[in-house]
């Protein structure tokens, strides 16, 4: 645990109101606030600009840990009548084997049913029962575990045996009978890794499976029966037995799963339910680390828009502990302060939050401490859990990211690559390039969230002349797509300033802000594979994955769609002649020379890492022009699988090696507004070259001070 750290209950807010700041700390500390001007710490470029800011919350704050609480479990109780002779019948399907799957207690009893290597154990007032053989990870058994008549006996059937191996079997001992009943507590999933489904209590100790729960629960024998398939979108569980002992869902396990009864005839669970009632428990699975608030941050009347961090700083010894927490401040609502408007993509943020690469060597060390970098790294503190570009230790992929915990990766300062040629910044601190420029130049603006506009819609950017994007907009909900679509539509101008943008779906639900989910469905460039019939997100019922899986391509918004990725190295653009269109003119006014951009913080050049391409096929406008193209892109560089049909062949037709390029494009549209786009992920980097004067400075100039006038 880091002995400094902290986090806020939101990422942004307006004047008048107040963020409460949760902070675990090994040490007495002093907080403020700094405005974040430049988070880029390469002593190439403008270096860190963190600009104080007096504020009420300024002080010395005490000493006060607090811990991370990792693992998913369900939980329910209450009354409940087992008697001397019970049955604990489920499905279980182990993608690890170790953790507790069910413990019960009842009457001053206590009932275990945990996994470990060797197999099966079952543990009832201290007598254990365990099975000789282990369940195959990822493969479906229903157990029993019986009580009663002198005895506790657990039995293991497979539901899709494996030929010539052990994995199944029955074990008994002896166990002096008792009355089962009174104030009962039950867990699942507590430390497991896998899936569970329709755990269920029986009065006696005649066999039964779980073959036909309906007939078992008409029949009468049913205590309790927790079915997993209601209530899917939601933290509940329901309990349909006589006992109603519903229960609840901590830090988030997946729902939306595919069960022991699922055929494939369907893939959308809200169609068929009963086949997705099984749970996927994760050991590392967070929803909100819940800690208590030490002190809150006033947000003043004249506060102007923008980014802010809270500083918090201590002495631990020799050592000094930092942490600076990033929020926004946006005008009041209802309220314009400027022309434009920066976006700031805090869902991509979060949906990359912690992410662990591996990549942390030596030689990277190195250069974090010669810069004074942001020294924590993801590769190094797992206690904050990861990234949906991580998966979970049992090999599954990561399906829901919170803002409700330290994010190592949203810092000031903090290096994503040992990048060569550059900086080695990505997100967050990669987007200060954008600001700090618009800071540079005078070009007045304020600051909104991906959050607020999914929260607010439409009427968040009503207001504003034009619209500007951060480096790497890439996850984005149906209310923010239509927003922005109906805004462009509308007469606004959308200045898209990455690669890679407007590319995954994300589901919310209205009571847990905090967390986004997404699933990655068929097709894009993903960090793990959702498995087939459980594309749909569980928060909403929708299709997950890809945008242009789902009829949005992102050049129906901006003109240009992913296309191209390689490592993190940047290349140039070419001007072309069309360029020189009267119409569109303006944009390269003062602009010198056909080579743009073969410099910069991010790679060493303008068009790089993740590039994006016109297709008029895709939604790209008839009346777009392509005012530059990149080129002599480095040979790591390949072509998305979205756009791909065979090993050489692709869906628009041309050569695979010819998508691999980013294209600067410009339209206007029927409603009065306008859409400039670079399309690549490096364009912001080189914005503060030559101290702020090169032609990527110029040509965006050119166009925000006209999208603003």
């Amino acid at each position: 645990m880091l002995p400094l750290i902290g986090y806020l209950d939101r990422f942004s807010g307006r004047p008048g109101e107040s963020l409460a700041v949760k902070v675990s700390a090994a040490m007495p500390y002093a907080a403020d606030i700094v405005r974040i001007r430049h988070a880029d710490p390469n002593p190439a470029g403008p270096g860190m600009r963190l600009l104080p800011v007096a504020s009420a919350c300024a002080g010395a704050y005490p000493a006060r840990v607090q811990a991370v609480p990792l693992g998913s479990s369900g939980h329910a109780g209450g009354a409940l009548e087992l008697g001397r002779g019970f049955t604990l019948l489920l499905r279980l399907q182990p993608w690890l084997l170790r953790g507790q799957v069910v413990a019960l207690e009842v009457g001053g009893h206590a009932l275990a049913l945990t996994l470990g290597a060797a197999g099966l154990v079952a543990t009832a007032d201290g007598v254990a029962c365990a099975l000789a053989a282990a369940p195959h990870p990822r493969r479906w058994y229903e157990v029993a575990v019986t009580l009663g008549e002198g005895r506790l006996r657990l039995a293991q059937r497979a539901l899709q045996p494996v030929a010539g191996r052990p994995d199944e079997g029955t074990a008994e001992a002896a166990l002096p009978a008792a009355d089962w009943s009174g104030t009962a507590t039950l867990t699942f999933g507590a430390g497991f890794n896998g899936r569970i489904e329709d755990p269920m209590l029986l009065a006696g100790t005649d066999p039964a499976t779980l073959d036909d729960p309906e007939a078992l629960l008409a029949a009468g024998r049913v205590r309790a029966w927790w079915d997993f398939s209601i209530g899917i979108g939601g933290d509940g569980i329901t309990d349909r037995g006589p006992a109603a002992l519903h229960g609840t869902l901590r830090n988030l396990p997946t729902r939306a799963m595919r069960g022991s009864r699922w055929t494939g005839t369907e893939h959308a669970w809200r169609h068929a339910p009963r086949h997705y009632a099984a749970i996927h428990f994760h050991e590392d699975d967070l929803a909100d680390c819940g800690w208590e608030t030490a002190f809150t941050v006033p947000i003043p009347a004249d506060m102007p828009s923008g980014v802010y961090g809270v500083r918090l700083r201590g002495a631990d010894g020799a050592a000094t502990a930092e942490d600076i927490i990033p929020f926004y401040v946006l005008p009041p609502k209802g309220t314009v302060r400027a022309p434009i408007a920066f976006l700031a993509s805090t869902f991509t943020y979060q949906v990359y939050a912690n992410h662990q690469r591996g990549n942390l060597d030596d030689a990277f060390r190195r250069r974090i401490a010669e810069w004074g970098a942001y020294p924590h790294s993801p590769d190094e503190h797992s206690e904050f859990a990861h990234s949906t570009y991580n998966t979970h230790p049992d090999g599954s992929g990561i399906g829901f990211s919170t803002r409700l915990r330290p994010i190592l990766t949203m810092r000031p300062g903090f290096l994503t690559f040992d990048d060569a040629r550059g900086s080695g910044l990505r997100h967050f601190p990669a987007d200060s390039h954008i600001t700090d420029w618009l800071e540079a130049k005078g070009i007045a603006f304020d600051v909104i969230t991906d959050e607020d506009l999914d929260a607010e819609g439409l009427p968040l950017l009503a207001g504003y002349k034009a619209v500007v994007t951060g480096a790497h907009p890439e996850y984005h909900s149906q209310v923010m797509l239509d927003a922005l679509q109906n805004y462009v539509g509308g007469g606004g101008r959308l200045a898209y300033l990455g690669g890679n943008g407007f590319y995954w779906k994300v589901a919310r639900r209205a009571d847990l802000p905090g967390v986004i989910e997404l699933r990655r469905a068929e097709g894009g460039i993903r960090a793990w594979a959702a498995d087939p019939g459980e594309y749909y997100h569980q928060f909403d019922g929708t299709m997950g994955g890809l945008w242009r899986r789902n009829g949005r391509p992102p050049q129906q918004l901006c003109g240009v769609g992913f296309s191209g990725q390689g490592a993190f190295e940047g290349s140039h653009y070419r001007r072309l002649p069309a360029a020189g269109d009267p119409r569109v003119a303006w944009i390269m006014a003062g602009v010198e020379g056909d080579i743009l951009g073969d410099f910069g913080l991010s790679g060493g050049g303008a068009a790089g890492f993740e590039l994006d391409r016109a297709d008029p096929l895709l939604g790209t406008p008839p009346g777009a022009v392509i005012l530059a193209r990149s080129e002599q892109h480095q040979s790591h560089f390949v072509t998305v699988p979205e756009e791909l049909l065979g090993r050489i062949t692709t869906i628009p037709g041309e050569d695979a090696g010819a998508l691999i390029r980013a294209e600067i494009v410009y339209f206007d549209t029927p409603g009065g507004g306008a859409v400039f786009s670079t399309g690549s992920i490096t364009f912001a980097g080189s914005l503060s070259h030559n101290g702020y004067a090169n032609p990527i400075s110029r040509m965006l100039e050119n166009v925000l001070r006209r999208f603003g006038a």
